[in-house]
């Protein structure tokens, strides 16, 4: 008498030599002498179907301090180096949050005022940054650490820039004062 194993592994062998005959009962055609057909070209657009956006991330209720540095940011254009442009809004839902436009993209911000007295515009994904200090602003990857935007300026900016050099050029003793702060006291033998 054949012990239980030994009849398990008899059957699954009989059931393996089986299956093809089981599996394909018509008997085997020759090749057809015609070519195998061509599957139909799908559209270059149905194979590269756009992922969906990612979710909407939540964000929390804004503190007086930051509606206080959502209203110290340029809103509208900004013309950036190399002919870019941004785009900066307010939330559409959310007070307090500012949206940012660049390429295709838009990025959720929370503004933060700075020790320094700029504004940062800080991701709320943790992916990049925009400051904007009183002559330009600049968006950064804060993951590979380099510069998206440079020079990027809003027209209010340009009017401090303008009302800048209007004020050294109407006080050249303070523009001497202060090249003389900033630099080392030494001044060339010709001048």
């Amino acid at each position: 008498m054949l012990s239980p194993s030994l009849r398990g592994c008899a059957a699954a062998l009989v059931l393996c030599a089986a299956l093809p005959a089981l599996a394909d009962p018509a008997p085997a055609k020759p090749a057809a002498a015609k070519p195998a057909a061509k599957p139909a070209a799908k559209p270059l657009a149905a194979a590269k179907k756009a992922p969906p956006p990612p979710p909407e991330p939540v964000l929390a209720d804004a503190d007086e301090t930051q509606l206080a540095a959502a209203e110290r940011a340029y809103l509208g254009d900004y013309a950036c180096e190399f002919k870019e442009t941004v785009h900066i809004d307010k939330h559409p839902k959310v007070a307090g949050y500012i949206n940012v436009a660049w390429k295709k993209n838009v990025i959720t911000m929370k503004p933060v005022l700075s020790s320094t007295g700029a504004l940062r515009l800080e991701d709320v994904t943790g992916r990049t940054l925009m400051i904007q200090i009183a002559n330009k602003s600049m968006l950064l990857d804060t993951k590979i650490g380099q510069r998206l935007l440079d020079d990027c300026v809003h027209p209010e900016q340009t009017k401090l820039i303008e009302a800048a050099k209007a004020a050294r050029l109407a006080d050249p003793e303070a523009e001497a004062a202060e090249a003389a702060r900033s630099g080392l006291g030494i001044k060339p033998a010709g001048k």
